[in-house]
């Protein structure tokens, strides 16, 4: 089998090993002199500082956007910020056709979705223009507080659990927050002069830390690429490099092996419509993952998806089919069923006719010439509204080899992609210990944890 070496991560290591890259709170001297703040989420406070709450250093902006036409609606995306609606490209909250009920916001607004503040999903605002109603809008006291020190407060992990646990919501992680709920929490106010030392130390550590980050994740995306080429080059051309080839036929495949059968998936698949049952767990499909093995709960859904009460309107799945999501094949929207279950209606249910190892296919067709055959084959005006039809779907064509054969690809080529795998979970542990650095640095500083006034 032919396989490309996984390269190894060159940072994921505790940054606190390298010198100088994300500093450990814990390096840092504490202030001479600390007093009670008297506020539970905060506890001590450097003696010098003040304590006050929200209202006295943000003030809420709630104009509306009566009259107005055209404005410059803005999105939220959690870890990223503000941004124009149309480069979220989140077909899951639309623009709303009235906005005459949106909010005003301006360019340095600290804004906060009231849903989900506790996921990342505020910022300061880089643009004039409007948002949903549902958002918070905030407004830095200038005569009080350096704005960007308002963001780092709002921006304090412990904060942000603390205003949380006044919402309300099924998920703790999602529970609605309000200005009523924020504007009477305490925080902590140190001089002006120390607010703009605090920012530079923050701005220079933070940026070491997001480049560190910023490196992981370079990592991943390239080990995932050479991950799929590999799985890409055993499903399309086998394991043995020297085996005779003939032209497929199909001109996203090219050359096969000579002994493979060339096939529409209609001749491999029939559709079914089996009713559901209410015993039967609800599979869910991932563009990532494919089937679940199992009914996922509220946490692990996402939050797009929405179940019916009646379970009758699902379709029934057996170990060996194949399921797609007709809006999202395309995507990667589709999987091999490994347990017995339901799906929804929405979905299209592949049973094998013969004999074919369901999860062979799966891979072939997540090869990247395949997924655009899926997109090609969909109908619809724009991508974000196609739909992969069975009738369309039966008539892409894919190469198989025997099926002993296409069992000893997927093992062969499972064998190799757990190298990967593990390559890319030490790189996501490295970020998720980069993030906590991050978190637990902005949450030291702008408490007066730590005194960073004479850090170099």
């Amino acid at each position: 089998m032919s396989t490309v070496a996984p390269d190894k991560p060159r940072a994921a290591v505790d940054p606190a090993r390298r010198p100088g890259e994300g500093r450990d709170p814990v390096s840092f001297p504490r202030y001479p002199k600390y007093k009670n703040s008297v506020v539970e989420w905060l506890g001590e406070v450097p003696a010098h500082w003040e304590v006050t709450n929200c209202r006295s250093l943000v003030e809420e902006q709630t104009a509306k956007n009566e009259g107005a036409k055209d404005q410059n609606y803005l999105s939220l995306m959690a870890n990223v910020g503000v941004l124009p609606y149309e480069e979220k490209g989140d077909v899951g909250n639309k623009k709303p056709e009235d906005l005459t009920k949106c909010k005003l916001v301006s360019k340095g607004d600290f804004v906060i979705n009231s849903m989900n503040y506790g996921i990342g999903s505020y910022g300061v605002s880089p643009y004039d223009g409007v948002c949903s109603p549902v958002y918070i809008v905030l407004r830095p006291r200038l005569d009080r507080i350096e704005p960007r020190f308002a963001f780092r407060l709002f921006e304090n992990r412990a904060f942000q659990t603390h205003a949380q646990s006044f919402g309300n919501g099924i998920l703790e992680h999602r529970a609605a927050i309000s200005w009523d709920i924020l504007k009477g929490i305490g925080v902590p106010v140190p001089p002006r002069a120390e607010q703009a030392a605090i920012l530079r130390f923050l701005d220079r550590e933070t940026a070491k830390i997001d480049a560190l980050i910023a490196e992981q994740e370079k990592l991943i995306a390239l080990l995932k690429e050479k991950r799929q080429a590999l799985i890409s080059n055993a499903v399309t051309q086998g394991l043995d490099p020297n085996a005779p080839m003939k032209d497929s036929g199909i001109e996203w495949l090219g050359q096969v092996p000579a002994h493979w059968d060339v096939a529409r998936l209609g001749t491999i698949f029939r559709e079914v419509s089996d009713v559901g049952a209410e015993d039967l767990p609800i599979l869910s499909v991932s563009i990532h993952d494919g089937i679940s093995d199992k009914e996922l709960d509220e946490a692990e859904m996402d939050r797009k998806v929405t179940r019916s009460e009646d379970r009758s309107k699902y379709k029934a799945v057996q170990p060996g089919d194949l399921a797609y999501n007709m809006m999202r094949a395309w995507q990667g929207g589709f999987g091999a069923v490994m347990v017995a279950g339901q799906v929804s209606p929405a979905y299209v249910v592949a049973r094998p006719i013969g004999e074919v190892c369901t999860s062979f296919i799966e891979q072939l067709l997540r090869t990247p010439q395949a997924v655009e055959q899926m997109r090609r084959h969909s109908r619809g005006v724009t991508d974000f509204r196609l739909r992969l039809y069975w009738e369309e779907f039966k008539n892409i064509r894919v190469a198989l080899p025997p099926l002993p054969e296409q069992h000893a690809i997927l093992d062969a080529a499972a064998v190799e992609t757990t190298k990967f795998d593990s390559l890319v979970g030490e790189a996501v542990g490295a970020i998720e210990l980069l993030k906590e650095r991050r978190a637990a640095l902005i949450s030291a500083t702008v408490t007066g944890k730590i005194d960073v006034r004479n850090a170099t």
